[in-house]
């Protein structure tokens, strides 16, 4: 049987990120244990301001949920505003019921990043794995922070971020440049996910979007790895689907 990938387009950036919120809160109601994998980034702050007023509305809870994020820079405490720690309890886990003992981000502050990596990997493993990985997509086509030319079997370690992503994310630094490395999932984690969710919004993501749908498989642009994956769904607003609009594509 041949798998498709589902595209889903949207009008806007808020339709498209209330959709991705309300498909996660589908996997809440449905399975309250369910292990989510987060990502950070200002293309998810409306899914998580969604999630929170549908907890506040009483329609979902985050009491069985475990989590592990993506990313997380290397330097920066967690009581760093800045930082993946903070920006994910001030978005989401100070602001819903979830037990955040079991709400897991990288050290980036590990003494030994190498056996932190590992542990974050076996952490995983004994959860039972990733039931549904909530990614965004870098301007480069990166996936969590795993760059292009990444090892697609590659697992949790520290890497070296390119110029293009440090630009990026500068405006969460005041304009000066980010933390030069991060402890990031590697792409062989992420693909062990059970279900995959893209969410990537605006004109920005436009020629990654189209290169991760429609270019060659290729480390080059690690998203299009993720053609790969047996359950992988994209959500796109007008103005980062537009060059895939009516696509249907074959999984690889």
């Amino acid at each position: 049987m041949e798998l498709k990938m589902r595209i889903n387009h949207f009008p806007t950036t808020v339709a498209a990120a209330n959709a991705v919120a309300d498909r996660i809160a589908e996997r809440l109601k449905a399975t309250p244990n369910v292990v989510l994998g987060l990502a950070t980034g200002a293309t998810m702050e409306p899914v998580y301001e969604r999630l929170v007023a549908l907890h506040r509305a009483g329609e979902i809870s985050f009491a069985g949920v475990t989590s592990f994020n993506l990313d997380e820079y290397v330097g920066l405490p967690p009581e760093d505003p800045r930082s993946y720690r903070a920006t994910m309890d001030s978005q989401l886990f100070d602001l819903v019921d979830i037990d955040k003992s079991r709400t897991f981000v990288p050290d980036g502050l590990a003494a030994d990043p190498a056996a932190f990596a590992s542990r974050y990997e076996a952490m995983i493993r004994e959860a039972g794995g990733i039931d549904l990985q909530l990614l965004g997509i870098g301007r480069n086509g990166h996936i969590g922070f795993n760059e292009p030319g990444a090892d697609f079997a590659a697992r949790t370690r520290v890497v070296d971020l390119e110029e293009s992503t440090l630009e990026a994310n500068s405006a969460f630094f005041d304009g000066a440049l980010p933390p030069t490395q991060a402890m990031t999932m590697g792409i062989g984690t992420i693909l062990e996910s059970r279900e995959i969710i893209v969410l990537a919004t605006g004109a920005t993501k436009r020629d990654a979007v189209r290169t991760a749908l429609l270019g060659a498989v290729t480390p080059d642009c690690p998203a299009t790895v993720l053609r790969r994956h047996a359950n992988v769904s994209w959500w796109l607003d007008a103005e980062s689907g537009a060059d895939v609009a009516g696509e249907s594509l074959a999984a690889e």
